[in-house]
């Protein structure tokens, strides 16, 4: 089972200086590799590719500061999502709690920024999901997981996992079809 650091366990800033750079020579491979699936769902989760960007930044750097364990998991890229999709949730958070403070202080929030994607409609509908059918329908589509991979991504049974893919995928069809007729 992979175990994904909690957002709040310790600060961003608490680097080892002490690393010896040689011995994460693969961890560098395993960033290449995964980057840009990763940014892929954070953007998805997020809606911003700013937050995707320091989203990804994040849970690159907590798996570097853990990569003597991290690297022995099977799976060290679920690690990462799993990771990518925990803080996405606490920056959705944090965002609408500064967006209630706005409002009550008599200010606006910040618009988000206009994002040119091809398939945004549907991301702003996904967006919209409860967080599990969101999570899940993101790493199947925009980052080709099997149900098996989600699974333990998410750390979910296979059957939670198609539970949730298939309320998502009603859910959308239903509202696309409104937003569209």
């Amino acid at each position: 089972m992979i175990e994904a650091e909690d957002p709040q366990s310790e600060p961003l800033l608490a680097v080892d200086l002490d690393v010896n750079y040689a011995e994460h020579e693969d961890f560098a491979s395993f960033y290449e590799r995964e980057v840009r699936c990763v940014v892929g769902l954070a953007y998805v989760l997020s809606g911003s590719r700013t937050a995707a960007e320091d989203l990804a930044q994040e849970a690159f750097l907590a798996a570097f500061r853990h990569w003597n364990r991290v690297h022995a998991y099977e799976h060290s890229g679920a690690w990462v999502r799993r990771v990518v999709a925990n803080r996405a949730v606490s920056a959705g958070r944090r965002r609408l709690t500064e967006a209630k403070v706005l409002l009550r202080l008599g200010g606006q929030p910040l618009p988000l920024p206009e994002l040119s994607e091809p398939n945004e409609q549907l991301w702003q509908l996904v967006r919209r999901l409860p967080k599990r059918q969101a999570q899940t329908i993101a790493l199947r589509y925009l980052d080709g997981c099997a149900v098996a991979e989600i699974a333990e991504i998410l750390q979910l049974s296979e059957p939670t996992v198609k539970t949730h893919l298939q309320r998502a995928h009603r859910t959308l069809a239903e509202k696309y079809q409104e937003d569209n007729s």
